[in-house]
């Protein structure tokens, strides 16, 4: 989890960094042009949840697309992974029951 955040916090960032250094676009509607807007947007990508209330314009819908697919990705993975390794340990759990 600690991963995914810190993720998220690295596209919040590029995304403050790309809206106020840079001709890159602009992220539009409820959105102050702070680091946290910034963050919350990243957030709303990353899990592909997308409220719909910050949205990207020129530039920044490519990196919006690209955060949405990588935290699909991730996130399904780390899902996986994570039913990977308990399926391990009940399997071993029923082996010390016999």
């Amino acid at each position: 989890i600690c991963a995914h955040i810190m993720e998220v916090w690295m596209f919040g960032a590029a995304f403050y960094l790309m809206y106020h250094y840079g001709d890159f676009g602009t992220l539009e509607g409820n959105y102050s042009g702070s680091l946290i807007d910034s963050v919350y947007f990243s957030f709303t990508n990353y899990t592909t949840v997308g409220y719909g209330d910050i949205e990207p314009f020129g530039q920044m819908r490519f990196l919006s697309g690209m955060e949405g697919i990588t935290g699909l990705s991730l996130i399904t993975w780390s899902s996986s992974f994570m039913f990977m390794k308990m399926s391990q340990f009940w399997e071993d759990g029923k082996d010390d029951k016999k």
